[in-house]
């Protein structure tokens, strides 16, 4: 089916990732005014490209080139860092498992993403019957997601997004853990898809799948478009680069794989700038300077905290730390903004008056209550007490300040402590 409107248009979009290695970094970054000590990782690096309807486009490289993320951007799950990134039309992306919860059942997962789609009940109830044939799950549709196979979970998510009737689907490597029968049916589904005019996305490492179904190919690598056309043309050279790379020595590949993924290091914004005069397929898109500057900045999703968002970050927390001073030391807030200086020491003193009422409670709490007396008899220990009235014998040698090997004279009074 022939048509000329532009359903995808990415123009210089870019990806950044900050490289935290704790889960504390990310907070600590928060009250940070410089981010240079911060490692970053660009995994896309001003990506440039437009998809008509009706074209099916297969999306390769090898691993760490961007797939998934360029994808995800296309699909709306993540926002780019710099750039634009046009669909025009509903998109639906199916991945191993995208957007399924796994507490929930098949069908539970079944309603809830066409809800989340837009379709009413009275829709789904009409659909249901159809996605559950497709997804072929027999009676693991009524059991929690989190006990299907890989498999299992690719299915049902490829049953639910095709029946959400999307103008442009994207596959992330979604037939890849199916068998035989099902990758068919996908396929056929697929094709259908392609005569109604629909533009779909492949992402694969199976070459022959994307070979199959699709019209053009991206080959990603490393962040760059490397290289966008007829999949026949794009997949001779990526298979030349493929083989090309496997004569390599081991050392040379891993010098190669190291240097790429530098080049993804210290990539930034201004790199790009120096570049973009010679990206063919901005010289596609004709776009004029002001145009190419313009997605050279930031989005707003894209943005990192500014230094006006950081100070009012800062500002809240020193006014919630400034309450909390003010509750804990019992007078009212305008006596704290009128004598801040009497505020801090009254909360000094407080502070102080409260762990001395804990540790007299400690102590107090170590003090071993008498419940009773006990007149030994000659050549008694402390041990024969202490099992005679079942109770520990470091307690009654503390209650009585003796040591727990003596033995007693007769008529010596033990003191029993309480159970």
């Amino acid at each position: 089916m022939e048509n000329n409107q532009v359903k995808v248009r990415s123009t210089l979009v870019t990806k950044e990732y900050d490289l935290y290695k704790k889960k504390a970094d990310k907070v600590k970054a928060l009250f940070k005014f410089y981010r240079k000590d911060i490692p970053n990782f660009w995994a896309l690096k001003g990506v440039s490209f437009e998809v008509s309807a009706g074209e099916s486009v297969g999306i390769i490289g090898i691993n760490g080139s961007g797939k998934s993320t360029l994808s995800n951007i296309i699909s709306g799950i993540i926002p780019p860092t710099s750039g634009t990134m046009e669909v025009n039309g509903d998109t639906s992306i199916i991945a191993i498992g995208a957007g399924l919860k796994v507490q929930l059942t098949g069908i539970e997962n079944i309603r809830l993403k066409a809800l989340m789609s837009g379709m009413t009940n009275k829709e789904i109830d009409q659909k249901m019957e159809e996605i559950v044939s497709f997804a072929d799950l027999g009676d693991f549709i009524n059991q929690p997601v989190k006990s299907y196979s890989s498999g299992m979970r690719s299915r049902l998510g490829f049953a639910i997004a095709v029946h959400n009737n999307p103008d442009i689907l994207v596959i992330d490597e979604a037939l890849s853990v199916g068998d035989d029968t099902f990758y068919q049916k996908c396929v056929d589904k697929i094709m259908e898809f392609k005569e109604q005019g629909k533009t779909i996305f492949f992402v694969s490492h199976a070459l022959n799948q994307v070979e199959k179904l699709c019209d053009k190919t991206i080959w990603m690598h490393y962040g760059d478009l490397k290289m966008y056309g007829p999949t026949e043309t794009v997949m001779a050279a990526y298979k030349e680069f493929i083989e090309d790379f496997k004569k390599l020595p081991k050392n040379e590949q891993k010098e190669y794989q190291e240097d790429k993924k530098n080049d993804q290091k210290v990539f930034d914004l201004d790199v790009l700038a120096g570049t973009i005069s010679e990206d063919e397929q901005l010289a596609e898109q004709k776009l004029s300077d002001k145009e190419k500057q313009a997605n050279l900045r930031r989005t707003p999703l894209g943005e990192k905290m500014s230094f006006v968002t950081r100070g009012i970050l800062l500002l809240s927390v020193l006014a919630f730390l400034f309450l909390t001073l003010v509750s804990f030391s019992g007078r009212s807030l305008t006596f704290a903004i009128t004598d801040p200086v009497t505020m801090l020491q009254q909360s000094k003193n407080g502070g102080q008056a409260a762990r001395d009422r804990l540790a007299r409670q400690e102590e107090k709490a170590k003090i071993i209550q008498v419940g009773g007396e006990y007149n030994a008899t000659s050549g008694e220990s402390l041990k024969d007490i202490a099992d005679k009235h079942n109770r520990p014998l470091e307690r009654v040698a503390k209650l009585n300040q003796l040591s727990e090997d003596t033995i007693l004279d007769k008529d010596m009074v033990i003191k029993i402590p309480l159970n």
